[in-house]
This record gives C-alpha cells, sequence and structure tokens, in this order.
C-alpha cells in the first residue's frame, strides 16, 4: 500500500480507498474475504470453483485500480486524424469539428480532466479507470476511425490498418 493512501473495508464488503487525488468506493462479492494486513490488502477466496477464481482476479484488479487510482491517477490521450478535422476546449466542454454539418460538443464529467494539445491530440486523466475509459470510448463513438481512409478519432496507441479499397472493374474488351 503506497504512503498517504487510506483503506476501510466494511462488514458488507464494501471498500473505500482514499488518497491524494480523490476517494473511490466500489462493493465487492461478498464470497471474497478482503483484509489489510501490514499495508497490504489480501483477497482470500472460498474455494478453487471456477466462479470463485474469476472472481478473486476481478477483485484483486479493482483493487489494485482503486489504490493506483487514488495515489497516481490514470491516463488516456486520443488522436483526432482528418483533414480539417480538429478539437478546441470551450469552457467545460470539449467542441469537435470532425466533418458533420455542425460541431459536437461533449461535456466532460467530474472526476475527469481534459487537455487539448494542438489541434487534434486531446489527453483525459483521472482517478476512476473505469469511468474514464468510458469517457474516452464515448468521445471515439463521435467519429470511430475510417479503415478506407485513416480519418476519425483514434486512441493514441492502436495502430490503424488501412485496407484497400475496391480495385475497380475489370472489362473485357
Amino acid at each position: 500500500m503506497p504512503g498517504g493512501v487510506q483503506v476501510d473495508i466494511s462488514s458488507e464488503n464494501v471498500v473505500t480507498v482514499k488518497g491524494s487525488r480523490g476517494q473511490l468506493t466500489r462493493a465487492f462479492n461478498r464470497d471474497m474475504r478482503i483484509t489489510l494486513d501490514d499495508g497490504y490488502l489480501h483477497v482470500v477466496r472460498p474455494t478453487d470453483g471456477r466462479i470463485h477464481r474469476s472472481m478473486h482476479g476481478l477483485t484483486r484488479t479493482l483493487l489494485a485500480n482503486m489504490v493506483r487510482g487514488v495515489n497516481d491517477g490514470f491516463e488516456r490521450v486520443l488522436e483526432v486524424k482528418g483533414v480539417g478535422y480538429r478539437v478546441q476546449k470551450t469552457g467545460s466542454n470539449l467542441t469537435f469539428m470532425v466533418g458533420y454539418s455542425n460541431p459536437v460538443e461533449f461535456a466532460i464529467p467530474d472526476g475527469v480532466d481534459a487537455t487539448v494539445e494542438g489541434t487534434n491530440k486531446v489527453r483525459l486523466s483521472g482517478y476512476d479507470k473505469e469511468q474514464l475509459g468510458q469517457v474516452a470510448a464515448n468521445i471515439r463513438h463521435i467519429r470511430p476511425c475510417d479503415h478506407y481512409k485513416g480519418k476519425g478519432i483514434k486512441y493514441e496507441e492502436e495502430k490503424l490498418r488501412l485496407k484497400p479499397g475496391k480495385a475497380g472493374k475489370v472489362t473485357k474488351g
């Protein structure tokens, strides 16, 4: 457990994690036993059945993401690609010009910070990984990348494979 992070575990398996960036609360499956011993969070499953093994891994990962989020935070970067495609920040909203007849306004929710770098890069950061991923997916959904032209909104680390277009009709002469 990093310094400055406080964990509170209730009897109903509701875990609250507080850190420098914020506070996260989540209810976990009652079958999993979560304990805090000597600065380590332990997750113990009741049996080695398939469901309990999968719930054990999910619980461990969600707890690790909660601790990392309130301590360090998470970040996602989106790129806007295309001729004339751009993004700008107006107040607490992002305005996308991505080939539609009107600009698209996107409201940034609380807990997520957005910065625009240049005219084609959006850097999202926050302490809740689940919320951050959903906001990034919603922004990408405004104009997903076209696999024929390569235009649209994509994640920075996403590799876009362009497909060949139609080969054209061959006529017998």
